[in-house]
């Protein structure tokens, strides 16, 4: 199963606060969800989706694309979320989990294909984020073969973990996967970077608008 974490969006991209107001903020993180689940949507080898969450805008894109929700009511962050909800597909008998975030909006089907390609029949799939610090996908056969722990700093430890189950370990460098929206530098790649998607679309509007200083521009 693909577990995609969305803590409450209304709160969201704290560290973008010097650049945008928190509604451009949500409106930024929602676009950037919706653009993870389409791409999702859209790919033929497509298997079970579940959003971990509690928000209700995910609620409805859940809805919309035929997700499962997994209700996430305690709220408790990103790692937490995943324990419980990696809990949940053991106990239904799920054999393997990917654990991708909602703010990557490049993420390509192609690069999903990949990970699945590369996955072995028991161990571990990562690509981290373009920072080389977080994880930005992460694969476990079993489903819960070591805990994951997420934060700025999650890959090495996640590798770690992963290698000492001892079983394979697979490491990818997905350049869609890799870009996360976490600072004002985030903002200028996705700016520069080819492709029309929901948060793409957005940030341009903004940039003509001269809404946020992030592209050099007076807001």
């Amino acid at each position: 199963m693909i577990l995609i974490p969305v803590k409450n969006l209304s709160a969201a991209k704290q560290r973008l606060a010097a650049v945008m107001d928190q509604a451009s903020r949500t409106e930024l993180a929602q676009a950037m969800l919706h653009d993870v689940v389409a791409t999702l949507a859209a790919w033929p080898r497509r298997g079970d989706c579940a959003l971990v969450t509690s928000d209700p805008l995910a609620f409805e894109l859940a809805e919309q694309y035929d997700f499962e929700i997994i209700r996430d009511r305690v709220n408790p962050g990103e790692t937490g979320a995943i324990e419980m909800a990696t809990a949940l597909c053991v106990a239904r008998g799920i054999d393997s989990t990917l654990v991708i975030p909602g703010d990557i909006p490049l993420v390509q089907t192609s690069e999903l294909d990949q990970i699945f390609a590369h996955a072995p029949d028991e161990g571990t799939v990562l690509a981290p984020a373009a920072d080389g610090r977080g994880t930005n996908a992460a694969f476990r056969r079993p489903a819960n073969l070591f805990p994951l722990r997420f934060g700025n700093d999650s890959f090495k430890p996640h590798l770690a973990a992963a290698r000492a189950t001892g079983k394979p370990c697979v490491v990818l460098q997905l350049p869609g996967i890799a870009l996360d929206v976490d600072n004002p530098d985030d903002l200028r790649q996705l700016l520069a970077r080819p492709g029309e998607t929901r948060t793409q679309s957005l940030l341009r509007r903004w940039a003509l608008a001269g809404h946020f200083p992030a592209t050099g521009t007076e807001g």
